[in-house]
């Protein structure tokens, strides 16, 4: 996908496990692109999320399946693009790391870190904080009927919140529903579940 002729082009970042990946997520992305007038979201799949290693019950699917999922969940949506380039990595990834190498492929650009509300309240404990957020500016997604506030653990950063419409929708409870053979398909759209029908996952 072709970036638009401004320049500096605005370009969003959106990372996350995507274990499986749901409407919020389609939706969130296509309220980033529309809000912050980006010309490129990119959604990123994580590689071997660093935050979620060693955690006890909580099993991940595969690059490859969650890759496919998310294409699905995600097609249609302009100017989304869905990236592998965490999951080609052996090593576990950081926002960070990605958002160097994206520096790279797109010299100048002015870029947005997407992200949940759940997301932001942990960013303080993420590695190489203060450099990312000199680096680029957050998008935080807000529930329906609560307030983001900048996190004084947080070293000063820009942050634009978006509001989301009223979703219950999570990972965890797609993934409790599976487990209980109950239909996902109001959660994640018929293009996902019926990748999963066909193709069942290791930890969703």
């Amino acid at each position: 996908m072709a970036l638009t002729n401004r320049q500096p082009p605005r370009i969003g970042l959106f990372g996350g496990s995507f274990n499986p990946p749901h409407r919020a997520h389609r939706a969130l992305a296509a309220l980033a692109c529309q809000q912050l007038d980006l010309d490129r979201l990119i959604v990123m799949p994580a590689g071997r999320p660093w935050q979620k290693e060693g955690q006890q019950g909580y099993a991940i699917a595969p690059g490859a399946d969650r890759l496919a999922m998310t294409r699905l969940q995600m097609q249609g949506l302009a100017p989304v693009e869905v990236s592998e380039l965490e999951l080609q990595d052996p090593e576990p990834s950081t926002s960070w790391g990605t958002l160097q190498r994206l520096q790279q492929c797109h010299p100048g650009a002015q870029w947005w870190l997407v992200m949940g509300q759940d997301q932001y309240g942990r960013l303080s404990t993420w590695k190489h904080v203060d450099a990312l957020l000199g680096a680029c500016s957050l998008a935080v997604a807000a529930r329906a009927g609560q307030a983001v506030t900048a996190d004084p653990a947080l070293p000063p950063h820009r942050m634009q919140v978006l509001a989301l419409p009223a979703d219950a929708v999570s990972a965890t409870k797609i993934r409790a529903a599976l487990s209980r053979g109950e239909d996902i398909t109001p959660m994640v759209g018929p293009e996902v579940a019926g990748y999963i029908a066909q193709h069942p996952l290791n930890g969703a």
